[in-house]
């Protein structure tokens, strides 16, 4: 006959009370900031390549790199709940 180990309680993530909707409205505005700062980005790395055109290729590669880490920046906050879903204990 096998013997039955009792299993530890694991109960799932819960939110304290009174604190789901501040929790939504914080990672709202987080997400707003992500979207500004990434059209910011973006487009500050746009004029840095067009200003780096003629004998400023530094100004235009650094606005090359800088729109890579951008969209790797926006890529990671584009699936930032998936990611840490995934984690889940």
């Amino acid at each position: 006959m096998s013997a039955v180990l009792a299993q530890p309680p694991n109960p799932g993530p819960a939110v304290p009370p009174g604190l789901g909707a501040f929790a939504d409205q914080i990672i709202g505005w987080l997400k707003w900031g992500v979207l500004v700062a990434g059209v910011v980005g973006i487009l500050v790395c746009a004029v840095m390549i067009i200003l780096g055109r003629r004998n400023r290729s530094a100004t235009a590669y650094e606005g090359l790199v800088g729109s890579a880490w951008i969209l790797g920046g926006l890529a990671l906050a584009s699936v930032a709940a998936v990611v840490v879903g995934a984690f889940q204990l």
